[in-house]
């Protein structure tokens, strides 16, 4: 026993030094890495060890922190009922614009790339203005006003299909339906650009090859063929449609007011900001956040196994 223990340890004392020696001659790339390295390190790595942190602390930015351990855990699940509105409304928002955001990304991204090219050009634009359009809020704030000068009541009034204004924004019964209606019509983000430039990747003899291997229709060439070519884009617009569908906070603020009607559009980061940024409880908002993170870890580690499996 005594023999493998040491052939063992000497093993891994070879494996670290022949590891050593190769980090020291490839010296030159780890140079060039830093800057990425240093900043990765600064901007994501940190942030995310710090939060994690204060979720085990109480912590108001103006006292030290104080360890907790899971009590902010505990007052989480237990005894804030508003947290596990928030919960159901971002699952609410995230299963329904999730999933038909990424396909109508999809969908118009591929109908799109079927067209000539100054065409497309300009379709890419239409649909992607949504989601950085600055004054968007603004405009279905007007839509969906609560008084007859709003465009849907007047319209709505005017064919006789409702007798009153209805107050769209602060109804608790209208307020996520006319939230997720906006979401989705902004979906049309960096996920649908990275479709339209994988549709544009797509070796073109792959389609030929496969009309020889028996493929005689449009939507088999979808399946057996541009699936499977762009696995990287599609993987990448599912990270940021689970990533969008979770962070969703400046919609419900925006439309809803900030609180909304009892809490009818409150959000999982809609809750981590009025924490951590109204009441500056800093350790509670860091605990929120933590919870938040691990949920999108699992969701796009459950995304990834799907996609494995796209055109296999």
């Amino acid at each position: 026993m005594k023999s493998l223990a040491g052939k063992y340890l000497s093993m891994k004392r070879e494996q670290m030094h022949y590891g050593w020696q190769k980090a020291k001659r490839m010296k030159t790339c780890y140079l060039f890495l830093a800057p990425y390295a240093i900043l990765f390190f600064t901007f994501f790595i940190l942030p995310i060890a710090s939060s994690i942190y204060f979720s085990f602390t109480y912590y108001n930015i103006l006292e030290a922190p104080k360890f907790v351990g899971l009590q902010n855990y505990i007052n989480l699940v237990l005894q804030d009922e508003v947290f596990l509105t928030a919960v159901r409304n971002t699952l609410v928002i995230a299963v329904i614009t999730g999933p038909i955001g990424y396909i109508l990304s999809f969908l118009f991204a591929w109908f799109i790339n079927e067209l000539p090219r100054w065409m497309r050009t300009l379709a890419v634009v239409v649909f992607y203005a949504p989601s950085i359009a600055g004054n968007a809020f603004y405009v279905f704030s007007i839509l969906f006003r609560g008084d007859v000068y709003g465009y849907l009541n007047a319209i709505l009034m005017q064919f006789a299909l409702i007798d009153r204004p209805i107050l769209w924004l602060l109804d608790p019964n209208y307020m996520l339906p006319v939230i997720i209606i906006v979401i989705l019509w902004m979906s049309m983000g960096t996920g649908f650009l990275s479709f339209v430039a994988g549709l544009q990747g797509v070796d073109k003899s792959m389609y030929e090859a496969g009309y020889v291997d028996g493929i005689r229709n449009r939507w088999q060439e979808l399946y057996y063929i541009t699936l499977p070519s762009m696995k990287p884009m599609l993987l990448f617009g599912a990270v940021m449609s689970i990533t969008s569908a979770f962070n969703v906070c400046d919609v419900p603020r925006a439309l809803a007011g900030y609180p909304s009607t009892d809490y009818a559009a409150r959000t999982i980061v809609t809750h981590l900001f009025d924490y951590g940024f109204s009441r500056f409880e800093m350790g509670y908002a860091s605990a929120i956040a933590t919870v938040l993170f691990l949920v999108m870890i699992l969701c796009n580690k459950a995304i990834q196994n799907m996609l494995r499996k796209v055109g296999t």
